[in-house]
């Protein structure tokens, strides 16, 4: 137990995981919007309440809304509606209409990477928190919610990819790769697989290439430089031979492409995959499909580093259309404070980056909660700027060309970078 906690503490004390814009995490008097000190907004110092707020959950999560929600209508008064909305991507398309309409929400809840873009176009809003607010997250996750300077949500959950196995088939998770490719070469026969990963998809790729010694973006004193990426430097490349040889090797070719994660999931729910690198997210349906699944931090690479997956911060945000700012602000407080986030993990099993939560039992105890927790601290948290949003689909195409063994690895980088490199120009010249 004094093990968890202490994995769990140092979680919550790391700081500088985050390769992109923020504060620097001090947890002073001050708010993180640069120069603009903040103190509790009373009651009675707040506008007018209004009859009604409009939040937009992810979808099946609506459940874990509930215990806040009623909370937050006690005390104030307000009544709470909330619509279950696709996260990832819905969201912020439908926010794009509704909200000029009229007809959107006060609040949204999106991924943290996804904060520059919404930034950009006038969709959310900057919030303001008294202190003792910000004081109850992790500093990684509050500078995940910062950009520019300025603090645009709350976080709720924080996510990244570890290892899960099969405890039927593995009976440990290996602590190197080196021990997992032996494992997997003697386990994978037929429609049998020791270990597969979605590495043609950047988002996983990511903790081999950065651990190898590339990465997206140059950070320089908590900015990211969109104009410095090393996603062809020599440990980009090394890093994507070394995912080409697990391909050529041991993946079958279903995994790649569009259909290879549900192609992924079906072959370890049935029982076929010792074990697979995937995120949290996955955790329940495997349970739900019979495999007594184990959870562990993904073993280090052979060069000795640890794997620098990509970290995501879920979090509450403002609508820039909604009419009653302030009150939607003191709404996510509610849906983020420690008992709404203890309730969550109960009900979803997302991970809350309170700190105060860090030795609850609830948490703490939880094999694939510590797993998460651990592999966090060597995260890097997706870059949250707009121009990232031209680094996914070139990645793509390299990643597969490398998976599927048609160019040398070192040529597929090259062709990504430039096809990045004259987007960000393109289309982020003037921002």
């Amino acid at each position: 137990m004094k093990r968890m906690v202490s994995l769990f503490s140092s979680l919550a004390l790391t700081t500088g995981v985050l390769a992109g814009c923020g504060p620097d995490g001090e947890t002073t008097k001050t708010n993180p919007n640069e120069g603009n000190k903040q103190t509790e907004t009373s009651e009675n110092s707040m506008p007018p309440k209004p009859d009604k707020l409009v939040v937009w959950e992810d979808v099946k999560r609506g459940v874990a809304l509930e215990p806040a929600i009623k909370a937050f209508e006690e005390k104030y008064g307000i009544k709470v509606e909330y619509k279950e909305v696709e996260m990832a991507t819905k969201q912020r398309e439908q926010l794009r209409l509704d909200g000029p309409a009229g007809t959107g929400p006060d609040v949204i809840t999106v991924p943290h990477d996804q904060i520059g873009q919404l930034v950009t176009e006038g969709l959310i809003r900057e919030i303001n928190v008294d202190p003792s607010v910000l004081d109850q997250f992790t500093e990684s996750s509050i500078q995940a919610e910062t950009y520019k300077g300025k603090l645009y949500g709350l976080p709720k959950a924080v996510e990244t990819p570890v290892l899960i196995y099969n405890k039927k088939l593995m009976d440990k998770a290996p602590e190197t790769m080196d021990e997992l490719y032996q494992f997997a070469k003697g386990f994978t026969k037929g429609d049998k697989y020791g270990f597969l990963a979605l590495w043609d998809n950047f988002y996983f790729a990511h903790g081999v290439i950065a651990g190898m010694g590339g990465y997206v973006f140059k950070e320089d004193n908590g900015t990211l430089d969109p104009k410095n990426l090393g996603l062809n430097n020599d440990g980009a490349v090394k890093g994507a031979e070394y995912i080409q040889k697990w391909y050529k090797e041991l993946f079958p070719k279903g995994i790649i492409g569009e259909n290879g994660g549900s192609t992924m999931d079906g072959l370890f729910n049935e029982g076929k995959v010792a074990s697979v690198m995937n995120g949290p997210w996955a955790f329940q349906g495997m349970r739900d499909a019979g495999i007594e699944i184990g959870v562990a931090p993904m073993p280090t690479l052979p060069n000795g580093e640890h794997m620098k997956t990509l970290m995501g911060v879920k979090g509450w945000h403002v609508s820039a259309f909604s009419k009653n700012p302030e009150w939607a602000t003191k709404l996510i407080e509610f849906l983020t404070n420690e008992e709404s986030a203890k309730k969550r993990f109960e009900l979803t099993k997302e991970i809350p980056p309170v700190k105060a939560l860090v030795d609850d039992p609830l948490i703490a105890e939880d094999e694939g909660a510590k797993a998460v927790a651990i592999q966090s601290q060597y995260a890097v948290p997706m870059p949250n700027i707009p121009e990232m949003s031209e680094v996914w689909g070139p990645m793509a195409t390299a990643l597969q060309l490398v998976a599927n063994q048609k160019i040398k690895p070192k040529k597929a980088l090259d062709e990504a970078m430039k096809t990045i490199q004259t987007n960000i120009e393109t289309n982020h010249s003037g921002e």
